[in-house]
């Protein structure tokens, strides 16, 4: 019996879970793995000549994969599992960091405070948020509000990628720094990148602040209202207002 062969997709996502890993690996100062550009470059690579055959996941296979997950130790601590709602076929994608209080309680992405303010974000572009889809890094709540850590971004992230395939949004709107760095693999801070249109998998990424950052610094809706703006003429939206609320 002769093993079963990835197919191209999957080598991409595993080339893009290996570098991540060495990414994280080199910024703890773990030693004895090759991290070098040269072999970050030729890992992308993998799998590209057959990805066009590939068969796309839709979204309710991957929410059963995911299970009752216990991949990290956040299972042991979470309510409820936040796996993403919203348009199965999107055109523009939301991704946050993480659950909040309100997100775990009810089992949904941005349900809460900060929740609304998106919504009144998204309602300003004049879609609705099942016009949307929106999902986090990782899909359990960290205690205390905190930023995930490293290896709980590894552990989830793969789920996030495939969700990002099998949604296959025009647009990717990253929400806040850690999100944005997650995506896109860098350390660059959100005020630098935020208003500047990236790439994903051939997919445009716009990076803004955070919702709950807009809360601290409503002076801050101003320059996140223009990011939104950006999405609205790649996707020919058309509805000028100003970020209020």
């Amino acid at each position: 019996m002769t093993p079963d062969i990835p197919a191209a997709n999957d080598l991409t996502i595993i080339s893009d879970q290996v570098k991540r890993c060495l990414g994280y690996m080199k910024t703890l100062g773990v030693q004895g793995f090759d991290c070098s550009a040269e072999s970050l470059e030729r890992m992308e690579l993998w799998g590209k000549p057959r990805l066009k055959q590939t068969v796309k996941e839709d979204l309710e296979g991957i929410k059963a994969d995911l299970g009752s997950c216990s991949r990290c130790r956040l299972s042991s601590t979470r309510k409820n599992l936040v796996f993403g709602s919203g348009n199965p076929k999107a055109v523009l994608m939301f991704v946050g960091e993480a659950p909040g209080y309100e997100e775990d309680l009810k089992g949904q992405p941005f349900v809460g405070e900060s929740g609304q303010l998106l919504t009144k974000m998204i309602e300003g572009m004049g879609l609705t948020r099942d016009d949307v889809y929106i999902a986090n890094i990782i899909k359990c709540r960290p205690s205390d509000n905190r930023n995930p850590s490293p290896e709980e971004i590894v552990r989830c992230f793969p789920f996030l990628e495939r969700q990002i395939m099998a949604v296959g949004p025009q647009v990717i709107c990253t929400l806040g720094a850690v999100a944005t760095q997650a995506l896109l693999g860098t350390h660059e801070g959100i005020s630098r990148l935020r208003g500047q249109f990236q790439e994903y998998r051939g997919m445009k990424v716009l990076p803004t602040f955070h919702p709950a950052y807009l809360l601290r610094y409503p002076d801050k809706k101003r320059e996140a209202w223009e990011d939104l703006k950006k999405i609205m003429a790649v996707l020919g939206l058309k509805r000028p207002q100003t970020l209020k609320g």
